[in-house]
């Protein structure tokens, strides 16, 4: 497992020790560290373990060996355990191998994807199409790396990388990397080396990189959904490809902001009532840990519906949003539509004036539609 000789420094060091939370390294950060210890191999026959290598601000953690191969003149492999720390990150655990080999005078660092690597076959992703999936800092990270083992032990610097990741065509299922087009396996990650537990940075990134390959891809119109269930309605509803679907989870924040940069002409928001409630009443983190359904809001929307003074107080005091709708609902009362109009109220504020019309819809547990509201283009001025 990676040692940690040094972490996240300051406040964020000190929220980290306060919540007892650990924090760990990225894909990037052990493919840098099986990378300077198989290359240091090559050109001196010996592995580093532990092996230490420096992040971009600055942090020196050190990581033991999972495995070492070498076969001298021609290619080392070492191998790193990934340790998250306390994120529930699907790579956690996983065995990144970094294999290094003499390339031909002049040539640099070449990266080669590995089995469990993907490869990039979408355009819109920060890599050309058909190149390992391996990103820019990590890329870069192992550049400094190679620089550094050639200056110290006299090496050329001009190597091939290939790095692999033990099972992570299977782990890579449960990410994002089929529907944004890398195929064959896992990618290559990190910008600071470091994995701050529940940041979910990852998944925040793939958003971004979804909007991204949506936009290469022409699309016009793209749903933020929380859920397979409310992805499986907007399908239904528009009939959106695949690479038009954003997996946005609890994330509303996430996919407004990068839309309001990166616009996309439509935006279908679509989920669960008691999520949208909450993006109804303004927050843009809808985990359940971070935000909670106003009953309050729901009750005062009910009255705005027609809902009469029992009504309003059963809404009010309702256990659940589900119940407060299925009441509502009962009673010919629109709360759906009008949580779903001042859910996209919120969306257009969000978006300020970028070029992006807004619908949403809301479902039930079963996937049932109980609101919707119907896209409204934003402009200034614009509103439910």
């Amino acid at each position: 497992m990676a040692e940690q000789t040094s972490g996240p420094t300051g406040g964020r060091a000190e929220q980290l020790r306060s919540s007892g939370l650990r924090s760990g390294w990225t894909t990037g950060a052990c493919a840098t560290a099986a990378t300077t210890a198989a290359y240091t191999a090559l050109l001196t026959g010996g592995f580093p373990d532990p092996v230490s290598i420096t992040l971009p601000k600055g942090q020196q953690p050190a990581f033991a060996l999972a495995g070492e191969q070498l076969e001298p003149g021609r290619s080392a492999m070492a191998a790193v355990v990934k340790d998250a720390g306390d994120d529930p990150d699907v790579t956690h655990g996983a065995v990144v191998r970094a294999t290094v080999r003499p390339a031909a005078p002049g040539s640099g660092v070449r990266f080669k994807a590995g089995p469990g690597v993907g490869t990039v076959t979408k355009p819109g992703l920060p890599l050309p199409v058909g190149e390992p999936a391996i990103n820019p800092v990590p890329r870069q990270l192992m550049r400094e790396a190679v620089a550094k083992v050639a200056e110290r032990h006299g090496g050329s610097g001009d190597v091939e990388i290939e790095i692999a990741i033990d099972d992570g065509a299977e782990i890579a299922r449960s990410t994002w990397n089929p529907r944004l087009g890398i195929l064959g396996g896992l990618s290559v990650l990190g910008t600071t080396g470091i994995v701050v537990p529940y940041s979910c940075s990852a998944w925040i990134d793939s958003i971004r990189r979804g909007v991204d390959v949506a936009r290469a891809a022409g699309r016009t119109h793209v749903a933020g959904c929380t859920g397979s269930t409310s992805e499986r309605v907007a399908i239904a509803e528009h009939g959106l490809p695949e690479d038009a679907l954003l997996d946005m989870g609890d994330f509303a924040g996430a996919v407004l902001k990068y839309l309001r940069r990166h616009p996309v002409p439509r935006l279908t928001i679509a989920g669960g009532f008691a999520k949208l409630s909450k993006l109804a009443a303004g927050h843009l983190d809808l985990h359940s840990a971070r935000s909670q359904v106003d009953k309050g809001l729901l009750a005062e929307l009910a009255a705005l519906g027609g809902a009469d003074a029992d009504l309003v107080a059963e809404v009010a005091g309702a256990n659940t949003a589900l119940e407060a709708i299925q009441r509502c609902r009962e009673a010919g009362v629109p709360l759906g539509d009008l949580v779903a109009e001042r859910a996209r109220a919120t969306a257009l504020e969000v978006l300020r004036e970028a070029p992006v019309a807004v619908d949403v819809i809301c479902i039930d547990r079963a996937g049932t539609i109980v609101g919707r509201a119907a896209p409204l283009a934003n402009r200034p001025g614009a509103g439910s």
